[in-house]
Formats: structure tokens, C-alpha cells, sequence
């Protein structure tokens, strides 16, 4: 699971293994000894630094369908002459595309590569934070980009993260990259979390968007045989973030209520 995802919490390994956190923590702690992997507070990583996720080139090549289909659903929700925010990913990349057609636009931005997606959009103005790179995502981190960003007042958030889930909300496996996404979602009136049905029920390191702050989420139909995914639809429905699908049938109704574009 480490190596999957970079990082993993305690309770995410006691909740697969069926075991408590008592016993997770023991056997961390045995795994450290061995030089497999480092502990941190309320979880473990890859030895030798903090997290060691995917490249962006690898994951631009993963769902690269669904997050198409999200991206074309979730331009909806944007209106002329509105300010926004967009995080960093590959689906808000993907989204920044086709946000160059909006006009009167202005995009505030941690993600080098959405400001280059809008950087000949004539009629769209896009804002820069500060920070440091980070190379595996092209994003600006740290401090400079978390203190642009105070005072700010925008009318959406659309983010991206590595997994969702009812319990927890939106979560990524990078401490730094939590800390700015976290305040891009104070700088929102709403927030918008686009995620593909792969990281329904995925429960990462470090939580960026608890689930009372998420207004919608633009998703993908999972596949009739994923059950994981369509419950964990159901439970975030059931906790009054609306959900809109992109493409397909939409989700099996009688489990999950879909709301279209009117919210």
C-alpha cells in the first residue's frame, strides 16, 4: 500500500488488515526496523523522504477517458466573468483546457501546468501563487504559496486529490501539497472535488477537504461489478454533497441520488 500510494495512514491499514491500530503500529514500527519504510505521525511512508508518488507523466496516462469526461462536465459549473480557483492534477489540467472558451475569466493557480493550458486564453486572467516547485506535479508549495493566497475571495474551488472517501472527504499523500490545497478551499465560497471513480473509497495520508465543505463532486460511473465506489457515492450523497456523473448511464439511481447541473 505504501509503495501504491507514497504514504498510508495507521487507520487505513488497520481498516484493511481487520486488525486495530494498536497492532498496525506494532508491526510499523517492526517494518521501520527493517529498513522498509519510515513511520509518521498517524502513518508511514517510503524510506529515504516524505512521499514518493507517481510522476505526473505516469499519471496523466490513468483514466485518462474518465477524467476527460469529468473535465467536460465540470466546465458546466463555471460561468462568464466568474473568479475561481484550480488546484493542481491531471483532471484540473484536463479541466483548465476547456476553461480557455470562458470569457472574463480569472483563474488563481498553484498547477504550472493549468496556467499553461490558459496561458493563450485571451479573454481569461490567471493569477499565480508563489511557493516552491515540486517538481512531481508542477505545483507550487509551501509557505510563499499558502500566504498568496490569504485574503483571497473566490466563488469555486475545483480540486483534485489521490482519494475520497464519506468518512474522511478528499485527501492526498503529500503533506506540503495538502497545505496549499487546504487554503484554496478557504479562499472558496464552494468547492468542487474531481475525482474518478478509482479513488472512491481510497483514504490517503493527509486530508485537504473534510466532506462538510465539499459541494459537489464531478465523478465518472463506476463499473456495475466496483460496489466499493457506488456505496461510497451513496454515503457522500446521503451527506448532502451532490453528485453529478459524467457520462454512461449515470449511477444505479435507487442507490444514489444524482443531481444534474441545476444542483
Amino acid at each position: 500500500m505504501v509503495r501504491a500510494n507514497g504514504a498510508v495512514s495507521l487507520r487505513e491499514l488497520a481498516r484493511v488488515v481487520q486488525t486495530s491500530e494498536v497492532t498496525v503500529r506494532r508491526d510499523v514500527r517492526a517494518l521501520e526496523a527493517e529498513g522498509l519504510l519510515d513511520r509518521r505521525h498517524g502513518g508511514a511512508v517510503l524510506p529515504g523522504g516524505f512521499t514518493r508518488e507517481s510522476g505526473f507523466p505516469q499519471k496523466s496516462h490513468l483514466a485518462t477517458a474518465e477524467k476527460t469526461a469529468i473535465a467536460d462536465l465540470a466546465a458546466n459549473f463555471v460561468e462568464e466573468g466568474e473568479a475561481i480557483v484550480v488546484g493542481a492534477g491531471t483532471t484540473t489540467q484536463e479541466l483548465a483546457r476547456r476553461l480557455a472558451r470562458v470569457p472574463g475569466l480569472t483563474v488563481v493557480t498553484n498547477s504550472l501546468l493549468v496556467a499553461q493550458a490558459l496561458a493563450h486564453a485571451n479573454r481569461v486572467e490567471v493569477v499565480m501563487t508563489g511557493g516552491t516547485l515540486r517538481g512531481s506535479n508542477y505545483a507550487l508549495v509551501g509557505s510563499g504559496a499558502e500566504q498568496s493566497l490569504h485574503g483571497l475571495r473566490v466563488s469555486r474551488a475545483f480540486l483534485s486529490g489521490s482519494g475520497l472517501t464519506a468518512e474522511r472527504g478528499l485527501s492526498t499523500s503529500n503533506m506540503l501539497s495538502a497545505s496549499v490545497d487546504r487554503a484554496l478551499v478557504q479562499a472558496a465560497a464552494e468547492v468542487v472535488v474531481l475525482a474518478d471513480h478509482t479513488k472512491l473509497g481510497t483514504d490517503t495520508m493527509f486530508q485537504t477537504v473534510p466532506t462538510d465543505l465539499i459541494t459537489r463532486l464531478v465523478t465518472d460511473e463506476p463499473p456495475a461489478h466496483d460496489d466499493r465506489a457506488a456505496t461510497e457515492l451513496q454515503a457522500l450523497a446521503d451527506q448532502g454533497v451532490q453528485i453529478a456523473v459524467a457520462g454512461g448511464r449515470g449511477v444505479r439511481r435507487a442507490r444514489v441520488r444524482v443531481r444534474g447541473l441545476g444542483g
